[in-house]
């Protein structure tokens, strides 16, 4: 039986919370999901690149769904460990000690969780 990890339940809280979202606003939530697909497509800059980005300001922000989420999109996207060790290093750089310990904490505890039963982003 495979164990349900607090990375599983957030990203679950997430879509569920998106559906309910879409069941209310289905007009914004359409469009915000086109416009961040459009965001994340590779380009001149990679998708990987991407998720390294998003994962180092969503660090700065402090935000733990998105912190959680792009870990993922770097993991599932072929980031090693280190690539998203120093991109929350840059965003700790900027965003100090707060920073910081979402990158020690949440992100180290997701590539773990991650690593132990991989799923990809839906």
């Amino acid at each position: 039986m495979e164990e349900f990890t607090f990375t599983d339940a957030v990203l679950q809280d997430y879509k569920t919370g998106m559906g309910a979202a879409m069941e209310k606003i289905p007009n914004l939530v359409k469009s915000f999901n086109a416009f961040s697909e459009v965001c994340f497509e590779e380009g001149e800059i990679s998708q990987k690149h991407k998720h390294l980005m998003a994962l180092a300001i969503s660090v700065y922000a402090h935000s733990e769904y998105c912190i959680i989420y792009h870990t993922k999109g770097c993991v599932d996207g072929g980031c090693s460990e280190v690539e998203i060790l120093e991109a929350v290093g840059v965003a700790a750089a900027l965003g100090g000690g707060t920073a910081m310990s979402q990158a020690v904490t949440l992100v180290l505890q997701t590539i773990d969780e991650l690593q132990d039963d991989p799923k990809p982003l839906q």
